[in-house]
């Protein structure tokens, strides 16, 4: 599980598991990651990692609360669906799409990522909708 705290409420997020979303992990292996992130198109919240990640693309039409890698290098939270090639990292799940748009707000954020419980096999992952 990875945590993502945004104006006092933590979001939590289960990870897909992928090599993209294993490379994740390992940027927080260390602690805590802080990254400023853009708001787009009032449909994503997007920063820029500081080094470039495994990508596992597909075409994949995004829902709110899918956490995507894009190009490599950007770490993105959708609120609303976007179509295109990206690799997905998880799915945020203790947040409803009204809560998560409200929690984000308007404008730019500042996110503090972290490691919360680890996911307990395989087999629960492959049976999660947000990571087929």
């Amino acid at each position: 599980m990875l945590n993502m705290e945004v104006n006092g409420t933590k979001i939590q997020i289960e990870l897909c598991d992928n090599s993209s979303a294993r490379a994740v992990e390992g940027l927080l292996k260390d602690g805590p990651l802080t990254i400023d992130m853009m708001d787009y198109a009032h449909m994503e919240k997007f920063g820029r990692l500081k080094q470039n990640l495994p990508t596992n693309d597909e075409y994949i039409t995004t829902k709110a609360g899918d956490v995507i890698l894009s190009e490599g290098n950007l770490l993105v939270l959708y609120y609303a669906p976007n179509t295109w090639t990206f690799t997905r990292l998880g799915r945020v799940k203790n947040l409803s799409e009204p809560e998560l748009k409200k929690v984000l707000g308007k404008g730019n954020i500042r996110a503090v990522f972290s490691m919360g419980e680890r996911q307990k096999s395989r087999m629960d992952y492959r049976k999660q909708e947000n990571c087929e």
